[in-house]
Parts: C-alpha cells; sequence; structure tokens
C-alpha cells in the first residue's frame, strides 16, 4: 500500500433520500476525524453511494459532493432494482481492501467503523454488527424479525446471523467471491452466510432513525423474507414430498380398510361431509405445494433468462 493505510471502502444504497446523504457525510466524517485523529498510517475512505433510481433530486446531490470531496463516488443505476442489486452493484463497484455496507439513515453508527476495522487488521476477514438492543424499533418489525430469523434458521441449509443486517465488514477476498455469485434473486444475508470466511462480532445498540423515512412496507418485507427462503433452502419441497408420501401411505391402508369392510358389511352409504371435507383438504394442499413449485420455478425463470442484475446509467467520482 505504499506507506499508506489500507483503503475502506463505505457502501451505501439510497432511494430518495434526498436529505439524508449530508447528515451520513457528515457523521461519518466526524467519526473518522475523531477515531483516527493523529494515528499512524490510518485507513483511507471512500464513500459509494448507489442510487437506486431516485426521483428526488438524491443523484443531483450526491453527484454535487463528488466534485468537492474526491472520496465520494456515486453509481446510478438505470431505474429503481431494490436494495439486494444496489448493494450487489456497489460491492462490484468499491475499490478497499475492506468494504462495510451501510445506511444512509444513521442507524448503522459511524462510531462503529474503527473497532470493525481494528478486528479485520487483527485477523478477521468478515466483522459482523449485532443489534443487542432493538427497543428503537417498533413492536411489529421486533417481532416479525424474530420470527424471520427463527424460521429461515430452522430451515436453511446456512443459517444466518441473528439481528445482524448488513451492516459488517467484508476484506477484499470475501468480497471478490461475493461479486462471483450469479444469483438473480438476491437475498444477500444468506449469500453472506454461505461464503464463510473467519468471522468476528461486536455489538451495538441500534438507535432510532434519525433522517428520513423507511422505504420498506409490510409487501417489501414479506418478499424479502419469501427471497429468503427460497433462496437458501429446498426444505420446503421436501416437507410436500414427505407429506404426499404420508397421505398416500394413509390412502393405502384407508382403501385396504373400506376393501375389507365391504366384503365383510356390504357397502354402506357414502358420506357427502367427510367426502367433501377430504376433497378440499387435499385439494387445498395441492394448491398450496402447486404455490410452492411456483416460487421456485419462477425464480429460476428469471435466473436462466440471464438478465443482469441491475444496469448502471452512469457514475461520478471513479
Amino acid at each position: 500500500m505504499d506507506g499508506q493505510g489500507p483503503l475502506v471502502s463505505l457502501v451505501v444504497p439510497v432511494f430518495n433520500e434526498c436529505g439524508s446523504v449530508g447528515p451520513f457525510v457528515a457523521a461519518v466524517n466526524a467519526a473518522i476525524a475523531g477515531s483516527w485523529s493523529g494515528a499512524e498510517m490510518p485507513p483511507r475512505f471512500e464513500i459509494v453511494f448507489v442510487d437506486d433510481g431516485s426521483s428526488d433530486g438524491t443523484r443531483e446531490t450526491v453527484r454535487a459532493m463528488c466534485r468537492t470531496d474526491l472520496r465520494i463516488k456515486l453509481v446510478s443505476l438505470s431505474r429503481n432494482f431494490g436494495k439486494e442489486a444496489a448493494l450487489s452493484a456497489g460491492l462490484k463497484a468499491a475499490s478497499g481492501d475492506a468494504v462495510i455496507p451501510m445506511d444512509v439513515d444513521l442507524q448503522d453508527p459511524p462510531e462503529l467503523l474503527r473497532p470493525m476495522i481494528e478486528q479485520w487488521r487483527a485477523g478477521a476477514q468478515v466483522v459482523n454488527a449485532k443489534r443487542a438492543d432493538r427497543s428503537a424499533d417498533t413492536l411489529f418489525k421486533r417481532s416479525s424479525s424474530r420470527f424471520f430469523y427463527k424460521t429461515i434458521n430452522s430451515l436453511a441449509e446456512y443459517p444466518i446471523a441473528n439481528d445482524v443486517g448488513d451492516f459488517r465488514l467484508f476484506d477484499r477476498v470475501a468480497v471478490d467471491a461475493l461479486n462471483r455469485m450469479t444469483e438473480h434473486s438476491r437475498f444477500n444475508k444468506g449469500l453472506f452466510s454461505w461464503i464463510g470466511f473467519r468471522t468476528e462480532t461486536i455489538e451495538y445498540t441500534r438507535p432510532s432513525r434519525s433522517v428520513g423515512d423507511t422505504k420498506w412496507n409490510v409487501s417489501k418485507l414479506l418478499a424479502l423474507a419469501l427471497d429468503g427462503i427460497v433462496a437458501s433452502t429446498t426444505f420446503p419441497l421436501r416437507i410436500w414430498t414427505a407429506l404426499g408420501a404420508l397421505i398416500s401411505l394413509s390412502a393405502f391402508f384407508y382403501a385396504a380398510f373400506l376393501i375389507i369392510h365391504t366384503l365383510a358389511y356390504g357397502v354402506d352409504t357414502p358420506g357427502y361431509a367427510s367426502l367433501m371435507v377430504a376433497v378440499l383438504f387435499l385439494g387445498g394442499l395441492n394448491l398450496l405445494s402447486l404455490g410452492l413449485m411456483g416460487e421456485y420455478i419462477g425464480r429460476i425463470s428469471k435466473q436462466v433468462r440471464g438478465r443482469p442484475l441491475y444496469i448502471v446509467s452512469d457514475t461520478e467520482g471513479f
């Protein structure tokens, strides 16, 4: 590194966050100045903003910052592709020896940059930032998050870290591994767990959002959860295989019982109610299993089309 400190890239996806980028950059600059003032070979920083199709002037605001601060860079996507794609674009564009994805709303405290980088310099290849206290989140967000982690970790082959979001540090070797992933239906938390590497964890208290408004709603969270389950495991398909085998076996024994009963006692008048219950129950199971298979097949269809995960319209500062 020619006598210089390592380069650390902060990757920041933004969507309609015009009023948030200024306070974020100011907070990062303050944290850097307070943490490494006078230090020998302090890390160098770049901030890679990824504009995910904003319509409120976010792109223009960041572009103006790029012209006054050479550490700030901008990747503009051609439309809104979603946070998972935007984060992937940022990881691809980042050139740092270490890369740290961050949210622009300051719920990922810049003050944690120093302890994360110290863990990395001590030999960790991935440093997770775990939310030890989520009291600042709403009750719905805390309970839904707890349910999501329990569900996906009970199904996934490679469990994801509880209460760890995208805020974590990756060594360059880990970033290169992530950039080689070709999944179209992207669930980054699952990929972060899948790549492995030597991992350390630091805990912090997650503050409430100080600027801007969240862009997540219930439907987007449900879609992300479904993507996470489908991308992380095929266990749901195995459940339906086992359930189908169990129902078929039960039907075989019930058919044998009916044959023996008919031979011994003659034909009974069939019960309409029990027949309808059986038909509706099995019909519902069939529709549910078809829907589940459709989710997997739909994602396979997206993958085989070979379309890019995102399209970059222009860049600034590179």
